[in-house]
């Protein structure tokens, strides 16, 4: 196995034996003297792992009443208690619910773990809210969740630009716009003070579903195999789902996106000639549209043949080109010093100019999956649902400009 940090190969020794120990080693050993394409950086970080482990075991035995982890020099799940603050993100829930998730067999911790999570859930009505059929549905551990949008962030597309909200729906939270700056002071003046009136945001919950199936020899897999697996699955179905309704939801059933929760009318959109191609001054317009205070962090946003077919070789009145590739830093390019971002769910031939802080989804609940080893009896696979409550929305309207196709 490739362990990235000590700390992770540590995790997986702490429960071994001192025999699976040693002879783990021994054969890193072997490795290292005898296969030349062997990793060695990732095989002396699992030996560090493995002697730490080696070295709790011996320091457990001595102090029995003690689970001593020598990496943070804390004491863990003294006398085998079931961590009752934070327990989604306590590690023997992850190793809970990946083992049932799998059918292995949980230790004694990991099942009283678990049926303290579960009855948690209960206590939270977290499972009447997902509307599962079955007991065995949990809701994903914290580290897996954070893991599935961190790459979400990193797949492309405007989710990564947009602000991710954890709150309950249909309660209305406000959200702070641009005010008018402060005043240069006549000493001894009276200052008036100023009425701050933010803009109010209500999601809704809608159901977003994803069910897959693989072979019920993954009951083979090992915890961090099976979790890598469920992170990618979790990334391709859940996340594309929301990414898509940030640009394209219609607001019935599914979150609100850009195109159609927004009015776009003269005051805030332009248009170029049918088959031709956006001008140069049609991007200092929408600059130009764009109210005052959100321009600071605002960003184009295309598809990838909007920007080769429509925009690349665009130049200003002296000939330069207006778009600036950034081969430097990690973002595509930049219009008028503003960044292109590239979002292939967004129509050919549209452009958003936006302040995309003002632009939100919500995932109240995390992410629930559910087991069945039923309903692929015949196939001998076994089903996995993946449920998630989200919305999507614009959260201030008048942070976006539009510059589109004209229809006729």
């Amino acid at each position: 196995m490739n362990f990235k940090t000590i700390q992770e190969a540590f995790n997986y020794y702490r429960n071994h034996s001192l025999a699976d120990i040693e002879k783990r080693a021994k054969e890193i050993g072997s490795i290292i003297d005898t296969d030349a394409t062997a990793d060695v950086n990732s095989l002396n970080i699992e030996l560090d792992g493995l002697k730490e482990a080696k070295a709790n075991i011996e320091q457990r035995s001595q102090n029995p009443a003690g689970n001593f982890n020598p990496i943070t020099g804390m004491n863990f799940n003294q006398n085998n208690q079931v961590p009752t603050e934070n327990v989604f993100e306590s590690t023997e829930y992850r190793s809970a619910f990946y083992k049932t998730m799998l059918g292995q067999k949980l230790t004694d911790v990991e099942q009283r773990t678990f049926n303290h999570a579960m009855e948690m859930q209960e206590a939270e009505r977290r499972a009447d809210a997902f509307n599962t059929t079955t007991n065995s549905a949990a809701v994903l551990p914290t580290q897996t969740l954070n893991e599935v949008i961190k790459k979400a962030r990193t797949m492309g597309g405007l989710i990564g630009h947009v602000r991710n909200f954890n709150i309950p729906t249909n309660i209305s939270v406000p959200i702070g716009t641009p005010s008018n700056k402060a005043q240069w002071h006549v000493e001894g003046a009276k200052v008036d003070s100023e009425k701050l009136v933010p803009t109010a945001v209500s999601f809704s919950g809608y159901e977003i579903i994803k069910v897959f199936s693989i072979s019920a020899a993954a009951k083979k897999m090992t915890v961090q195999a099976f979790e890598s697996y469920m992170i990618d699955e979790l990334t391709n179905c859940v996340m594309e789902a929301i990414a898509d309704a940030l640009i394209n939801g219609t607001g019935t059933g599914q979150g609100t996106g850009l195109e159609t929760g927004i009015t776009w009318n003269a005051t805030n959109s332009l248009t170029y000639a049918k088959g031709g191609a956006p001008a140069y001054t049609d991007f200092t317009k929408m600059l130009a549209l764009l109210k005052r205070g959100y321009a600071a962090g605002a960003k184009f946003v295309m598809s990838n043949a909007t920007l080769y077919n429509h925009v690349y070789s665009l130049v200003d009145s002296n000939k330069r080109p207006i778009f600036i590739a950034d081969p430097k830093n990690e973002s595509i390019g930049y219009i008028l010093g503003k960044e292109v971002v590239i979002d292939d769910n967004l129509t050919d031939g549209n452009i958003i100019l936006g302040n995309f802080q003002y632009m939100g989804y919500n995932m109240p609940q995390g992410l629930m999956i559910e087991v069945s080893r039923e309903s692929s009896f015949k196939s001998g696979l076994i089903d996995y649902r993946a449920m998630a409550i989200a919305d999507t929305k614009p959260l201030v309207e008048e942070a976006f400009v539009k510059l589109s196709e004209a229809t006729a």
